[in-house]
């Protein structure tokens, strides 16, 4: 089984691969995203490649092997069952169970995980709305629109957030949003692109752009 570093790094390539389709994924990307020095990236990638977890030649980028890709979807697996049980089971908020499941996701044990899976009643999604990879890899792909894209009038269910930051998710929660809102645009905002909205036929907010370029509705 890989070190607990080399599934961070699986989990990395692969999230950055699916934001970027049909591109490698650079050094320099991973080292931001896992805060580190490119060097050490290097490192680890040649190491990773080695064990024929992935794809890699010096310059040119990452991609992950059918193997690779396998671990790191059991990784995303596992952490996102963990959310929901911390958040349905334990009562955490959802701002406050990232590092929790960041450090149950490296737990092996196939057994738990299915038992997890069955007694949380099979869940589709996370607290923050990503898609649950099945046992065999599977994963749902919802159809979601950015809150940024829509127009006056337009309207719909808040189903995920893009940004899961403890600070953005704290900001949902002092304007009233969660999973599961109904929010209506009234207004765009010409001047910076911020936007009136009403959540729930109710209360009337100005969200910034910053924040609907973080937030999906269903569509």
């Amino acid at each position: 089984m890989p070190s607990f570093t080399e599934e961070n790094y699986l989990k990395a390539v692969y999230k950055l691969a699916e934001a970027a389709p049909g591109s490698e994924v650079s050094t320099n990307s991973i080292a931001e995203v896992l805060q580190t020095r490119p060097a050490s990236v290097t490192d680890m990638l040649r190491r990773l490649s080695e064990k024929g977890l992935l794809h890699y030649q010096r310059y040119r980028g990452v991609s992950l092997t059918p193997e690779g890709r396998q671990l790191a979807l059991l990784t995303i697996r596992k952490h996102r069952l963990w959310e929901v049980f911390l958040v349905q089971k334990l009562g955490f908020n959802w701002d406050e169970v990232h590092d929790v499941a960041e450090q149950m996701e490296h737990i092996d044990s196939p057994l738990l995980v299915r038992r997890l899976d069955e007694f949380l009643g099979f869940p589709r999604l996370d607290p923050h709305g990503d898609p649950i990879p099945t046992e065999d890899g599977a994963m749902l792909r919802p159809r979601h629109r950015l809150v940024a894209d829509l127009n006056p009038g337009e309207q719909g269910p808040v189903v995920a957030v893009k940004n899961t930051s403890v600070t953005f998710l704290q900001y949902l929660d002092k304007a009233g949003l969660k999973l599961g809102s109904h929010i209506e645009v009234v207004d765009k905002i010409e001047f910076d692109n911020s936007l009136e909205i009403r959540i729930n036929k109710n209360t009337t907010i100005m969200l910034s752009a910053e924040a609907s370029r973080n937030l999906f509705v269903a569509g």
